[in-house]
């Protein structure tokens, strides 16, 4: 027997979120329903799936999941299209969407849906939480501190980091410890862990990286 879930609809126009909506109500399911993203994320929710179509999609999924990590949440997404391509899809699975849905939805593809979120959405959810967590934890860190990680999560010791980033082995334990404190890691395998949960590309440093790199390599010596 399915289990009852909440479903929240966002994105398309107020005819198509009410139809999706009467469609879950009369499958036994509960539905919540925004107008938009922003709607979204001023009461976000914590449990069930979303589904998302049309505008929110237009700049891809992994652009709206980034939004809605950087808003913390981490409930699963499904991303619904009228007619979807397969490279569509794909994209869309890849970037850490649960399920790709055709509107109009059918009863029988919300059926195949909810399956899969009975099966994969509890662990599909934690995996966001944590990668949201993570990347939470590495954004505090300065560029110089994610650089030590990015050598440590390569197997780098500290005399080998120093060498890379031309710096004295003693600067690279201060960032190093600093860098531990940051993300609550107790052990080098635990900031390596995070990195990789995180997914993380050092796209933009922190704003004080340059500057507090330059202050403890200052007082290192």
């Amino acid at each position: 027997m399915e289990q009852r879930i909440t479903i929240h609809i966002v994105g398309g126009n107020s005819r198509s979120r009410a139809e999706q909506s009467r469609l879950i109500l009369s499958m036994g399911h509960h539905a919540e329903v925004y107008s938009d993203l922003v709607e979204l994320i001023d009461r976000p929710p914590r449990s069930g799936v979303i589904i998302a179509s049309e505008e929110l999609l237009e700049n891809g999924v992994d652009a709206l999941l980034d939004e809605l990590a950087n808003a913390g949440i981490w409930t699963p997404l499904v991303a619904a299209k009228a007619d979807p391509g397969v490279e569509e899809v794909v994209a869309a699975i890849q970037a850490g969407a649960l399920d790709y849905l055709q509107l109009p939805l059918t009863t029988t593809e919300l059926r195949r849906m909810i399956a899969h979120v009975d099966s994969d959405a509890g662990r599909h959810a934690e995996a966001r939480r944590r990668l949201i967590d993570a990347r939470s934890r590495i954004e505090t860190l300065s560029r110089r501190e994610r650089e030590v990680l990015d050598w440590l999560s390569e197997g780098c010791s500290n005399k080998a980091i120093a060498r890379n980033l031309e710096i004295s082995p003693r600067t690279v334990e201060i960032h190093r410890a600093n860098m531990m404190d940051k993300l609550g890691a107790n052990h080098p395998a635990d900031a390596v862990r995070l990195r990789i949960e995180a997914s993380f590309r050092d796209a933009a440093p922190a704003a004080d990286g340059d500057a507090d790199g330059a202050k403890v390599a200052g007082g290192a010596g």
